[in-house]
């Protein structure tokens, strides 16, 4: 089983390091152990997935058009709807819910573009997208805008606990180390390649780093000695406390026209919005939320929701808690995955936007490069992809790009 503490100080070696204690490096870490590598993970902050994962809406869902995200994808949920199984772990609960994802409309410019990007989920192998009318929606959802003209919608994508999927991950990992406050501050780098990683607690001496270090994952890349195409972006979301006029079967609702979202949790919701104006920003330890963005939110969200129109006005200021993480993103909105071919043994797992959704499968084809399961051509979400010129332009809906 794994361990999860605040080491003592001393040096120490490792067959691998995890820099960074979000679900993906914890994910990673799990993988590693799996496959019989001696790993550590280090996290500077005094829990797992405390950061950029507990900010997040808890959500997975298939319906991408880019075939290595929807691969990803496909292979997480896989491991979501088996959690217990694949941790080792009898009856271990991670609240899956398969509540659905609908993505909807009133603009009629996009009614063509909903239904080929329902086609491009098709022609990735996401083949219970549905492509439904306005009038498709309101027969399943009545409380959908009389406006909306489509809408996109899977049954099977849901939402989870992303705090009990990274403890199980953690409790199930054989024999890795999660070290808490333990802060990365340099990775010593020698002619054969990475040497060890130097942290407040000591030095680990190691051949394999795997950064996976989310917002900080550019900071950590630096280190080594290498630069990564990426930005952050904050992105806030809110949670709401129970109503009775919230419906607790409605999907993750998403209105691509102004980039909103809602869903049902524990009688209240969880909604939030990309804010187009929202600046690019260094990675933060502890991102604040704005005091009036359950307003805007609101007033996005009832845009084709309008039951949030009547019922806003009954939440006081302690019924509202916000939360702010920080996305990244790399030039075509997918994950950096795999070796660094200038720093052998440095090895990339980050840049996600939708990093929680993900994680399984790719802290899985980041163990499987690093221990030769994996070919590294077979790897699509490779750095070198960029000036190779295969990356492939994104297509699903809500991004989260500014």
């Amino acid at each position: 089983m794994g361990k999860v503490f605040v080491p003592g100080t001393a040096d120490r070696t490792a067959d691998a390091v995890v820099i960074g204690g979000g679900i993906v490096g914890v994910a990673t870490a799990f993988w590693l152990s799996k496959a019989g590598l001696k790993t550590i993970l280090v996290e500077i902050r005094d829990g797992l997935s405390t950061l950029t994962t507990a900010a997040s809406i808890e959500s997975f869902r298939a319906q991408f058009t880019e075939p290595a995200m929807a691969a990803l994808a496909r292979e997480s949920i896989e491991v979501w709807e088996n959690f217990a199984e694949v941790v080792g772990i009898p009856d271990y609960q991670i609240n899956l819910r398969h509540g659905g994802y609908l993505f909807i409309s009133k603009d009629q410019s996009k009614f063509e573009e909903i239904k080929k990007t329902v086609e491009g989920y098709h022609a990735v192998g996401v083949l219970d997208s549905e492509f439904w009318t306005g009038d498709d929606v309101r027969v399943h959802y009545p409380w959908v805008s009389p406006d909306v003209i489509a809408g996109a919608f899977r049954a099977k994508d849901g939402w989870f606990s992303a705090h009990e999927a990274t403890q199980g991950l953690a409790k199930g990992s054989p024999e890795a180390q999660f070290f808490l406050e333990t802060e990365a501050q340099d990775i010593v780098v020698d002619q054969k390649g990475v040497s060890a990683v130097v942290t407040n607690r000591g030095t680990i001496s190691t051949r394999t780093v795997v950064n996976s270090a989310g917002p900080f994952a550019i900071k950590i890349a630096e280190m080594a000695g290498v630069e990564l195409p990426v930005f952050q972006v904050r992105r806030q979301r809110v949670f709401v406390a129970p109503h009775p006029r919230i419906p607790q079967d409605a999907p993750l609702t998403i209105d691509i026209d102004n980039d909103s979202y809602w869903r049902p949790e524990t009688g209240g919701a969880l909604m939030g919005w990309h804010d187009p104006a929202e600046p690019k920003t260094e990675p933060m330890r502890k991102p604040l939320g704005d005091y009036e963005f359950p307003a805007y939110t609101f007033d996005k969200v009832g845009a084709l929701s309008p039951f949030w129109n009547d019922i806003m006005g009954d939440f006081k200021k302690p019924d509202l808690v916000v939360h702010a993480g920080q996305y990244v993103h790399a030039p075509d909105d997918q994950p950096l995955l795999g070796p660094v071919e200038t720093v052998p043994g440095f090895f990339l797992n980050c840049a996600y936007w939708p990093g929680v959704m993900l994680s399984p499968a790719a802290g899985r084809w980041t163990a499987d490069m690093i221990t030769g399961r994996m070919k590294l051509e077979e790897n699509p979400l490779r750095l070198s992809r960029f000036d190779e010129g295969v990356s492939i332009a994104p297509g699903a809906l809500l991004r989260g790009r500014h």
